[in-house]
């Protein structure tokens, strides 16, 4: 069965294996980042709507769990193509989710820019876990890698998630994504230690491209730069773990994780009857839709053994369907392998 706005699961390091859910069905966000692995953004706006309905998701949502009621996901995570919190039926879709999936942890991801909105975070609160992004404390950094609506400032986006932390019960991730000769000035690292030490996230993930970004001005930093924050960011949160240690063990853990999951198949592929790869064929390219990805990275999301990721992508390729990406679009992104994109 194909659905319009459900996607996935899909494998996350944060979230374990996550059913997306997107809000907007469109690149509609408030900001237009340089990173973002989506594309550029075709509204920008702070205006929230019901972009997609909720009775829209979550009859979608009722129809997956019917077909799927034997193998259901770690987290619904709540994105999609632009910033989720703009969708102003967020409050109904979360707790249509729990209602229709009770025993499944609801997570939103967001780009915090409608975080002071109070109706936003009456919403937010219904929600498990929340993961916020905050990239830089350092004003030009901000508006030159997030390019934000008019009006929206990291220093107010940094008070008002802090106010929501004081009455939220569930988890926060913090993120933040890091992009060569941008952000990961000292200005910043120092700012976000002094902050995160008064947020006590649950935990800080750092980040930085692992796709080709909306422009390529944004540039994946080194491993040892993004090592360097890891360790100064993790030791800040002392509220969940005294040292800080819970924090850089998941990311170490991930990383690993990632890793070794990427490597290639060297045993034979297994035989998939037709319906199976049909099926895989479908999952490849709905994925591809959403973003571009290494054989690798499809591998892990879906779940899917890299011979037969690779074999998916041949067919398409040749189908003209998709098409690698340029390698100079790709250079800095620390892989060898090629990006896959839907035409």
């Amino acid at each position: 069965m194909k659905f319009t706005y459900i996607f996935g699961p899909v494998f996350s390091g944060r979230l374990g294996h996550s059913l997306g859910l997107d809000l907007l069905g469109e690149r509609i966000c408030s900001m237009d980042c340089l990173y973002c692995e989506v594309g550029k953004t075709d509204e920008l706006t702070l205006d929230r709507k019901p972009y997609v309905p909720a009775d829209y998701l979550l009859n979608e949502l009722r129809q997956w769990r019917d077909a799927h009621s034997d193998n259901l996901p770690d987290y619904v995570t709540l994105g999609g193509s632009g910033e989720p919190c703009l969708n102003s039926e967020l409050d109904t879709i979360i707790k249509g989710c729990k209602q229709i999936l009770p025993s499944v942890p609801v997570a939103v991801l967001t780009n915090s820019t409608l975080i002071c909105d109070p109706d936003v975070q009456n919403a937010l609160l219904e929600a498990d876990a929340v993961l916020p992004s905050l990239d830089s404390l350092v004003d030009k950094e901000f508006a030159k890698l997030n390019r934000p609506c008019g009006g929206v400032s990291a220093a107010a986006i940094a008070d008002c998630l802090i106010q929501f932390s004081k009455k939220y019960s569930g988890k926060i991730f913090l993120e933040i994504l890091l992009s060569q000769g941008i952000n990961d000035s000292q200005e910043n690292l120092t700012l976000l230690k002094e902050y995160v030490t008064q947020l006590q996230p649950h935990r800080v993930d750092v980040t930085t491209l692992s796709r080709p970004g909306a422009f390529s001005l944004a540039k994946a930093v080194d491993s040892n730069v993004r090592k360097v924050w890891q360790d100064a960011l993790a030791e800040c949160i002392t509220r969940f773990d005294a040292n800080g240690s819970t924090s850089h063990q998941h990311i170490a853990k991930e990383n690993t994780q990632a890793a070794a999951e990427a490597q290639p198949a060297t045993d034979n592929p297994p035989d998939l009857h037709d319906q199976d790869r049909l099926a895989a064929k479908q999952r490849v390219l709905e994925s591809l839709t959403r973003r571009p990805q290494t054989p690798s990275q499809l591998a892990i999301a879906l779940t899917l053994p890299l011979s037969i990721v690779i074999g998916v992508l041949d067919i398409l390729e040749n189908e003209g369907t998709i098409y690698k990406s340029e390698p100079d679009r790709t250079a800095t992104l620390n892989t060898d392998e090629p990006f896959y994109s839907c035409q």
